[in-house]
C-alpha cells in the first residue's frame, strides 16, 4: 500500500505482462513479467483497513503495479477483491486503471459492486501510442471498452497519458478525443513523468530529453509543446466534455464531490482544467462553508501519521502546511488527502517518486515536432 498525489494505492498483485516504454515499473523489473500475488483479496482488504493511512472517504486506485485486466489470474483476483470490499462494507471510491479488454463478466462484477454501494470508476488509459511504445496492448480492444462500459452505466475516465512527441500531432489527438468524448465522463491529460534513476528510460522514448540542462526529476510532468498548444486552443465541439490535468478534480466531478485537494481557484483550476460551470459552483459553495481546520486536528493527524516530531508552519488562510524537514512523498500526499490541505516539505534524499502537482511540481514544456505522421491505430 502507498499514497500517490490523488489516491491511496492497493497492490496485492505486482508485475505486468505489458512492456510500456514509459512505465515507472520498468526499472524495477516489473514489466514484461508474470504478475505475482502478494496478498489474497481477503488479506488485502484486511491490510487496507488496518493501515495507518486508511481513511473512509479516501479514493483508492487498485493494482497500480500491474494491470488488473491483463491476465485471467489478475481478473479473478480483481473480482475477488471487489467482492471482499463489498463484504466489509467499504465505501471508498475505487479506481481501476487499465489498457486491456474488460470482459463482460468483469463488467458484470463491477456493476454488481457499484449496486452494492462500492463506488467503482474505470480509468481507460488510452493515449494513441503505438505498439512500439505500449508493447502487448491491443488498442482496438481498448477502444471498444468505452461504449461497453458506458452501456453498463459504469463511469469511465479517459486517462490520456503520457503525452509524448509520438502521440501529439493534432490530427491523432482529435481522433482520440472524438471517440473518448462520446462515452467517457471526462478526460485526464498527463505529461511524461520521470522519477529519479529513470532518465535514460525517458531519453530512449524522447531523445530531446538528453539535454543535461533539463531538470526532469523535479518536473510535475514533461509535455511536448504541440500537445500543450492543442489543449490551449481546443475545438469548440468538445465544449461539453470536461478535460482535467488533475485526477483529484476529475474524480470530484465524477463522484459529485467538491475539490478536496486545494485546487479550486488556483491557476490549474482556472487556466488548465476545462471544468463545467456546475462543478465549479459545487466547489465554490462547499468550500465556502467548510469548517476551518483547528490546530488540534492538525496536530492529531501529524501524530497519527508518525510525523508529530516535525516542526511546521500552518497558514489557515491558504490551508497550506509547511513541514520543516524532509518527508517522503507518500506521507506528504497522505496528509494532504487526510486534511484537505496543501503540504510542502523538503524532498527526502532517497525519494524515488517524481514531484507531483500536489507537492509543488511544475510543468516542463519542450519545443518539438511530433514524432510521427498521424497514426490512428485501430
Amino acid at each position: 500500500m502507498d499514497t500517490h498525489d490523488t489516491w491511496g494505492v492497493l497492490n496485492p498483485m505486482q508485475g505486468c505482462v505489458a512492456q510500456c516504454g514509459y512505465c515507472y515499473l520498468k526499472d524495477l523489473g516489473l514489466t514484461g513479467t508474470r504478475p505475482v500475488e502478494l496478498a489474497t483479496p481477503t488479506e488485502a482488504v484486511r491490510l487496507l483497513l488496518a493501515h495507518p493511512h486508511y481513511r473512509r472517504d479516501k479514493p483508492y486506485a487498485l493494482y497500480t503495479c500491474t494491470d488488473a485486466l491483463a491476465t485471467p489470474t489478475n481478473r479473478e483476483h480483481l473480482t475477488g477483491l471487489l467482492r471482499a470490499l463489498v463484504a466489509e462494507q467499504v465505501r471508498n471510491p475505487v479506481c481501476i486503471i487499465t489498457k486491456f479488454h474488460v470482459p463482460d463478466d468483469v463488467i458484470g462484477e463491477i456493476y454488481a459492486a457499484r449496486a452494492a454501494g462500492l463506488p467503482v470508476v474505470v480509468y481507460l488509459s488510452y493515449s494513441g501510442l503505438g505498439r512500439d511504445v505500449e508493447k502487448g496492448v491491443h488498442h482496438g480492444r481498448l477502444r471498444d471498452n468505452f461504449p461497453r462500459l458506458h452501456a453498463a452505466r459504469i463511469p469511465v475516465v479517459h486517462y490520456w497519458r503520457p503525452a509524448l512527441p509520438q502521440n501529439s500531432d493534432p490530427e491523432s489527438m482529435a481522433w482520440m478525443l472524438d471517440w473518448a468524448a462520446r462515452w467517457a465522463e471526462c478526460s485526464v491529460t498527463v505529461g511524461l513523468k520521470v522519477k529519479p534513476g529513470a532518465r535514460q528510460q525517458a531519453v530512449d522514448l524522447w531523445p530531446a530529453l538528453a539535454d543535461p540542462g533539463l531538470d526532469l526529476h523535479s518536473a510535475e510532468a514533461i509535455w511536448p509543446a504541440p500537445a500543450r498548444d492543442f489543449f490551449a486552443d481546443i475545438p469548440e465541439r468538445y465544449a461539453h466534455h470536461p478535460i482535467y490535468e488533475t485526477n483529484s478534480c476529475a474524480l470530484a466531478y465524477v463522484l459529485g464531490r467538491a475539490d478536496r485537494a486545494n485546487v479550486h481557484g488556483t491557476p490549474t483550476c482556472t487556466d488548465a482544467n476545462r471544468c463545467p460551470v456546475g462543478q465549479r459552483g459545487r466547489c465554490m459553495v462547499e468550500l465556502a462553508v467548510r469548517a476551518p481546520l483547528t490546530e488540534g486536528e492538525l496536530r492529531a493527524e501529524l501524530v497519527r501519521s508518525g510525523l508529530g516530531h516535525l516542526p511546521y508552519t500552518w497558514d489557515a488562510s491558504s490551508r497550506a502546511l509547511t513541514l520543516d524537514g524532509p518527508v517522503e512523498m507518500r506521507d506528504q500526499h497522505h496528509l494532504a488527502q487526510a486534511l484537505t490541505v496543501t503540504v510542502r516539505a523538503p524532498r527526502a534524499d532517497a525519494e524515488a517518486m517524481w514531484s507531483g502537482k500536489a507537492a509543488g511540481g511544475r510543468l516542463l514544456v519542450i519545443p518539438t515536432t511530433t514524432g510521427r505522421e498521424p497514426l490512428c491505430e485501430s
